[in-house]
């Protein structure tokens, strides 16, 4: 093995498993697998972690003959660095190995269930706080709780079956992009159990910790350039290979009653409150991440590098950034100004591969802490609200899926069949009409009708005109 590949510094067999994983993907792997194996070279432990998939068996059909190894290649501007993750020690798949999966959560071991299953694995309504009833995981474990396909049902059932061998309540760590994911997960579980096992309503919300997270990676999906890669670094074929940039953040809430990693190793930062670090990042990396992506995509850039050697748009990039800190409140240590900077950095990093198509998907889902929730505070404060309304109207344009100036594309998102009914064939008026009676949509946004006027206007402009002129438009 070359000698600039890292390898993990601990002896794998000496540390038994703490943590189960649910989401085995590539963000995971870059993420709080390398902070794990960051913490177990450093402090030791039995926390290496056996890592879930509710659905696709291929994370675990690529781990599974490396005994959990795997290439995290780190890319920037300084060049790329190649390093072997240790901390995975097992991979599973829900339809394949439900057992070992069962084995896993019930372990006496395991202490933390963590996930990264994306906004829409959660079956979240938004608009109370509970269960999506219409959520095709919910419905099933509604239907079937001691045979459980989601992540709601999954988790109930699991913290039941401690609760009856007598043993101790797992810590569950969201690691997802929701606001005050910590809280939002608490909410969902205690209404599942409601519906489901109401003897353990107030077990899951008096005695199981939930402690709130911000993450931060720029994890592109990996391509047959990345395993390419791999080979030329480490010497050796690594089906489960992944890239990612040299960039890693990780902010917790300091709660787990049955311990943790010392994941402060990596660089984990541990805080009595998490909320104003995540909205920072929501508003300012994810908001501007899913403009540039909307908008970028339309225009003919495939990758996140091409929408910034786009002047004008790099241009809005940095508008919707200011725009985005203006509705924050100071943090202390933290200059967004700054922050903004690191962030148009981190978009330019010319060795990732980041798709905005990728960036595209499932907007239904997040276009609402990312872009919405910052428009009543823009609009309270006096703030210049056309940068959001810009995104909106780019979001609206993708789910239009018009093809009047780009070639046709899926529109991939849990609610891609209303979505399709809202905004395809529609003009911008209908569109932007049917958007704002949608459940989804936050009530404090949806009755600002100057926001929707200046929505429906640019909206207009972009189904009826190339996007590129748009843009061009939208800088001068």
């Amino acid at each position: 093995m070359p000698q600039t590949v890292r390898v993990p510094g601990y002896r794998r067999a000496d540390h038994g498993v703490g943590i189960v994983h649910i989401g085995l993907g590539a963000f995971h792997k870059a993420h709080q697998a390398a902070y794990t194996d960051d913490a177990l070279a450093e402090f030791g432990g039995d926390w290496r972690i056996a890592g879930i998939s509710l659905r696709s068996d291929a994370p675990s059909r690529e781990l599974q003959p490396q005994d959990g190894l795997y290439t995290l290649i780190e890319r920037d501007v300084s060049g790329s660095r190649a390093r072997v993750i240790g901390s995975v020690a097992t991979a599973f798949c829900l339809q394949t190995d439900r057992h070992a999966v069962e084995e896993a959560l019930l372990a006496p071991g395991t202490r933390i269930v963590s996930m990264t299953v994306t906004e829409k694995g959660y079956g979240l309504d938004r608009s109370t706080g509970g269960i999506d009833p219409e959520h095709p995981a919910i419905q099933s474990d509604l239907s079937q709780p001691d045979a459980p396909q989601g992540l709601a049902g999954l988790l109930v059932w699991a913290l039941g079956q401690r609760r009856t061998l007598g043993l101790p309540p797992f810590t569950c760590l969201s690691c997802d992009n929701l606001p005050e994911n910590g809280a939002v997960l608490r909410g969902l579980l205690v209404d599942f159990a409601r519906h489901a096992a109401p003897d353990l309503v107030d077990h899951i919300a008096q005695d199981v910790a939930f402690p709130g997270t911000m993450v931060d990676r720029i994890t592109p999906a990996r391509t047959q350039d990345t395993l390419d890669l791999a080979r030329r670094m480490i010497g050796f074929q690594d089906d489960a290979a992944i890239e990612t940039e040299g960039f890693h953040q990780w902010v917790i809430e300091e709660h787990f009653p049955t311990g943790r990693p010392r994941w402060e190793a990596g660089g984990a930062i541990f805080t009595d409150d998490v909320q104003p670090y995540e909205t920072m990042k929501l508003r300012m990396l994810n908001g501007t991440h899913s403009m540039l992506a909307y908008a970028g995509f339309a225009a003919g850039h495939r990758y996140v590098r091409d929408v910034m050697a786009d002047p004008d748009l790099s241009r809005l990039v940095s508008r919707h950034l200011r725009a985005a800190a203006a509705t924050l409140p100071p943090l202390p240590g933290v200059d967004f100004a700054n922050y903004a900077k690191q962030l148009e950095e981190r978009f330019r990093n010319p060795h990732l591969a980041h798709e905005t198509f990728q960036i595209t998907m499932d907007g239904s889902e997040k276009l609402p802490q990312r872009v919405f929730a910052a428009v009543s505070e823009a609009r309270a404060m006096g703030c210049d609200t056309r940068p959001f309304a810009f995104a909106t109207a780019a979001w609206l344009r993708h789910i239009s899926r018009s093809t009047h100036d780009c070639a046709p594309y899926d529109l991939r998102d849990p609610r891609a069949d209303a979505l399709t009914d809202m905004a395809h064939g529609k003009d911008a008026h209908e569109v932007v009409t049917a958007i704002r009676a949608a459940s989804f949509m936050p009530q404090a946004v949806t009755w600002d009708d100057a926001f929707w006027n200046e929505v429906t206007d640019i909206l207009h402009a972009m189904l009826t005109r190339p996007m590129t002129e748009v843009i061009a438009q939208e800088t001068t």
